[in-house]
């Protein structure tokens, strides 16, 4: 088995549940998915039990994978832990971080503002804003000598992201994110380990709360919520 495929295959897995291609609970059928992406059984169940180990794909007794599912406790599990571990990672990282980490921050973000800038415009750069956006987010607590915290922030902005990109894909937020974005790195850059850790801990916080809305819509049974 090639390793370089399942990692490959893997990759396309997750995108596929991190949008919301493969719904919340969705049965994932091996034959079906070994015709879509012209794979073996083989690369294909090693790729479903990485997607298992973390989070996304659950593995069930003689019934195969089902995408994970969805629902407003985990949604507030997920929202309350990065409320805490983000900010705290990104304390670190200030206390920390040295001028190749400030200059790394910047990068992030002005490659972040030049998407965001097309975005209103150009539907095609959605794809692109995701991955500016997590690159962004991941390099503010990226200064910090705590790989293990910064693993578990990774695991749940991931987490995070899908809850984001299956309920407000198609839904404009009611706030600026750009100039969200834009006071977090000056407070970053300035040092301010309170502002930035408390603006950073809003911006999740204001997201959520739109999640929140349609996701109990949702769990109620309004299937036009999601």
């Amino acid at each position: 088995m090639s390793t370089s495929l399942t990692s490959q295959l893997t990759q396309s897995l997750r995108d596929e549940l991190l949008n919301g291609t493969f719904r919340p609970g969705q049965q994932l059928r091996l034959n079906q998915l070994s015709q879509q992406f012209n794979v073996s059984l083989s690369p294909l169940r090693e790729a479903l039990s990485r997607l298992a180990a973390e989070g996304l794909v659950i593995a069930q007794d003689q019934r195969g994978y089902q995408a994970a599912p969805v629902s407003v406790r985990n949604h507030q599990e997920i929202t309350e832990l990065r409320t805490m571990l983000e900010p705290h990672a990104l304390r670190i990282s200030m206390q920390q971080g040295g001028e190749d980490w400030e200059v790394a921050v910047l990068a992030a973000h002005h490659r972040l503002q030049q998407v965001e800038k097309r975005a209103a415009s150009d539907p095609g750069a959605l794809a692109e804003w995701e991955i500016r956006h997590r690159e962004f987010h991941l390099m503010l607590i990226g200064g910090g000598q705590m790989p293990v915290l910064a693993q578990f922030c990774e695991k749940l902005l991931a987490f995070s992201d899908r809850y984001r990109r299956i309920f407000l894909r198609e839904r404009p937020l009611d706030r600026d994110i750009p100039d969200e974005h834009e006071a977090i790195l000056r407070a970053t850059l300035d040092r301010d380990e309170a502002r930035a850790s408390e603006l950073l801990a809003q911006h999740i916080g204001r997201t959520a709360a739109n999640i929140a809305i349609l996701l109990e819509q949702w769990e109620s049974g309004d299937d036009a919520a999601a």
